[in-house]
């Protein structure tokens, strides 16, 4: 009898691992799928990693469903897989319905609820949800404006590898908004952006060289940001070398 059990327990055992491995696969596969550009395939092999409990393959369908990739796009649909893969323990989970929540696609729009989801998130060292949250605290959206509280949450989502974090940081360092104005530390945040091949740092860079009188190094900064792809920036670089510079 003690033997049966115990065939029955390894047999349930490697029942499970084998279960486990093969949603690890089918999340490889979909994630392999996607790149390729093969959509439908991706959301198809997400949706059987979901269905067998594997968070990540709801975080992907859900997704699929945001964008509109391989499925029509379905917010109420999307809004259900973040959460389910946000119960799950997926702060990305968390995060992505926040941001549907903030914005009032598949859900009714509560900037409370997106404060809330971004908050789990960011708890969670995701750092989209700090910089969500942080743009809720400098907007006022959900949560009383606190410009230092917004702050404190760019600068953990920029030192956690966001870059959004850190461009919207140095607009507060630029303005003196939640901590001491400081220029130079607004260039310096910029500069790291625009390093990393954001656009927007590049552009953000330009602007504050322009309004500091130096415009051949703002037009550097703009042609870079135009290079990236920003029209802005190839706006702001033609306006200034019509101008001679």
């Amino acid at each position: 009898m003690k033997r049966i059990l115990v065939l029955l327990v390894i047999l349930v055992l490697l029942v499970i691992l084998f279960s486990v491995g093969f949603s690890k696969d089918l999340i490889e596969s979909g994630k392999e799928a996607y790149k390729k550009g093969d959509y439908q395939k991706a959301a198809q092999l997400y949706q059987k990693a979901c269905d067998g409990g594997n968070i990540g393959g709801c975080l992907g369908l859900g997704f699929l469903y945001e964008d509109g990739q391989g499925v029509n796009q379905d917010y109420q649909k999307a809004a259900q897989l973040y959460q389910k893969a946000c119960d799950g323990g997926s702060a990305f989970g968390c995060s992505n319905l926040g941001f549907l929540y903030q914005n009032g696609q598949g859900v009714n729009q509560d900037y409370q609820k997106a404060a809330q989801l971004y908050q789990k998130a960011c708890d969670s060292g995701e750092a989209g949800g700090c910089l969500n949250l942080g743009f809720l605290y400098n907007k006022g959206q959900g949560v009383n404006q606190d410009y230092q509280k917004a702050a404190q949450l760019y600068q953990k989502a920029c030192d956690g590898g966001e870059a959004g974090g850190c461009f919207n940081l140095g607009f507060l360092y630029e303005d003196g908004q939640g901590v001491n104005q400081d220029h130079q530390k607004a260039v310096e945040l910029f500069q790291k952006v625009c390093d990393s091949g954001e656009a927007k740092g590049c552009l953000g860079l330009g602007f504050l060289y322009e309004n500091g009188q130096s415009f051949s190094t703002a037009k550097q900064y703009y042609g870079r940001a135009c290079d990236l792809g920003l029209q802005l920036g190839c706006d702001n670089y033609r306006m200034l070398n019509d101008k001679g510079y």
